[in-house]
């Protein structure tokens, strides 16, 4: 880090965490820092490597840490944290599952859940807009649960869903319908006939791994978008670009979700 970068520590500063098994790929850390330094506030981000089955003491540790005001959380416990918080938003609650942590007047959690508003973000900033389209989404987990969310709250006429594991495609399926906004379906790998096509699972991260949306079935009229990071354009991405589609991908989506989970920790 060259000196226009360094970062102030000091008995003073703010500690948030970010926790997760594993833990070092994550890239956030310094850039949230960064962004806690540049609006003038004495706060870092640190990593933690916690497995589940230590999460719930260490987190007891931590939340007796008296300057420690926030925890951004990543795979795989971001449906263990929504049993850590006293309160949560209206999106946290419907999904049961929270990626920032910040602290009540009491002292308590408060949590919610940006995933799925910063991939909305990121399509919005591509041109991409839901209002009136036919959206596919594959991935029922985590991450596809927030997206499926913002989606069928986002605008969209139609969601179709695909998910290997049938029960938790349904259960998600019949959640969102609940809600009333728009239609939502069960779907196939098969995007033809939709407007937008997101896979929110992780194949496409090993060579070799088939293309999780059938990208023979890709026309240029596509939004495709992925959740990926690595590798930084993945092979579906890469197919749905050669037939002149426009597309997302998962650095596109975390650059927003950063951006909302900093806000948040901020107070916003």
């Amino acid at each position: 880090m060259n000196s226009s970068h360094s970062l102030n520590l000091d008995g003073a500063s703010r500690i948030h965490f970010i926790v997760g098994d594993p833990i070092a790929q994550v890239k956030s850390p310094a850039g949230v820092s960064q962004a806690f330094q540049a609006a003038g506030l004495n706060a870092l981000c640190i990593p933690a490597h916690v497995a589940t089955a230590d999460l719930a003491a260490w987190t007891a540790g931590v939340s007796l840490c008296q300057n420690v005001d926030g925890i951004i959380v990543t795979v795989p416990h971001k449906f263990a944290f929504f049993d850590v918080c006293a309160t949560t938003s209206d999106r946290g609650a419907f999904l049961q599952s929270i990626n920032t942590l910040r602290r009540n007047a009491d002292g308590s959690w408060h949590g919610d859940m940006f995933d799925g508003m910063g991939y909305v973000q990121a399509l919005a900033l591509k041109g991409c807009t839901l209002k009136g389209q036919k959206a596919l989404l594959v991935g029922a987990g985590g991450a596809g649960s927030a997206i499926a969310y913002s989606l069928a709250t986002g605008g969209v006429r139609e969601l179709a869903i695909h998910d290997e594991d049938t029960a938790r495609r349904d259960t998600l399926v019949q959640r969102l319908a609940s809600l009333g906004q728009c239609r939502v379906v069960v779907g196939s790998r098969d995007p033809t006939g939709f407007d937008v096509a997101i896979n929110a699972t992780p194949v496409g991260m090993k060579a070799g791994d088939p293309h999780p949306i059938d990208s023979s079935q890709f026309t240029p009229s596509m939004f495709v978008g992925c959740v990926i990071t690595a590798p930084a354009v993945p092979p579906m991405i890469a197919a749905a670009r050669a037939v002149g589609c426009n597309t997302l991908t998962g650095a596109d989506m975390f650059a927003q979700v950063k951006g909302l989970m900093v806000e948040f920790l901020m107070g916003a």
